[in-house]
């Protein structure tokens, strides 16, 4: 019996970045599970479009399909975007059976990655003391998606014992400058962000350029293509192919 196809499902962005880096993610899936088939996929304006990416698989004989959302947050994409799709693609081909999983998500253990970006960034600096942090995400109008990176921002403060501020780069305050400006009124000289992007885009740039400007001695890279991702990845596979198993 074939297993069901793993589409990994990407927000998307005009960013050449963005796409490469989320290839680059899916190319560790894929190291680690050759034995699946794999696919990437991007709502617009990148491609390959989920449409295409289901209509190639069920040309080649797949009949189920297990979807993992590559998003950090339960935001608009999450809760509209990703169902439709799948309803969508449903709808075109008898019989296909399509199972969304939770999306990737804020896992704990992506402060590990965090903290693997930002050590390079502070040695790229040649910064070796920091006395405060600023966590730039996204940003949302859904207070939800909002208070997931808040309570990220405190596990990674009592992680390092140092005073941490969720910011984010469009949609809701904090930005990411005024959190760094509000460190440094209060006397902190240095002030690094780690970027809770998956990848790099217009966005993320935005928000390091803010960081810096007022004062960050240092801006992580986004959280990009790392094992532990890929990890987090198939364990959602894991769990969406079980579900497509009949009772």
């Amino acid at each position: 019996m074939t297993a069901p196809a793993l589409v990994a499902l990407a927000h998307g962005s005009r960013d050449p970045r963005s796409a490469q880096t989320i290839q680059a993610l899916v190319g560790e899936v894929r190291a680690m599970r050759p034995d699946l088939r794999v696919e990437t996929a991007f709502f617009e304006p990148s491609k390959p479009s989920f449409s295409s990416v289901v209509d190639k698989l069920v040309k080649t004989g797949y009949d189920e399909i297990v979807v993992v959302p590559l998003l950090l947050t339960e935001a608009h994409d999450a809760k509209v975007h990703v169902p439709s799709a799948v309803a969508r693609a449903t709808a075109r081909h008898d019989d296909l059976k399509i199972r969304a999983t939770d999306i990737l998500g804020l896992e704990t253990v992506f402060l590990e990655v965090l903290d693997r970006r930002l050590r390079a960034a502070l040695k790229a600096a040649r910064i070796r003391e920091v006395d405060a942090l600023v966590l730039a995400a996204a940003g949302s109008s859904d207070s939800l998606a909002n208070q997931s990176v808040a309570r990220l921002a405190r596990l990674w403060a009592s992680r390092h014992k140092l005073p941490t501020d969720a910011a984010y780069a469009s949609a809701a305050p904090p930005a990411t400058g005024e959190a760094v400006r509000q460190f440094r009124a209060e006397g902190r000289r240095h002030v690094a962000v780690g970027s809770l992007f998956l990848a790099p885009a217009k966005l993320s740039d935005r928000a390091a350029e803010l960081a810096l400007e007022a004062g960050a001695v240092a801006v992580s890279a986004p959280l990009g293509a790392d094992a532990e991702l890929a990890r987090t990845i198939l364990a959602r596979y894991a769990v969406g192919a079980v579900e497509l198993v009949p009772v």
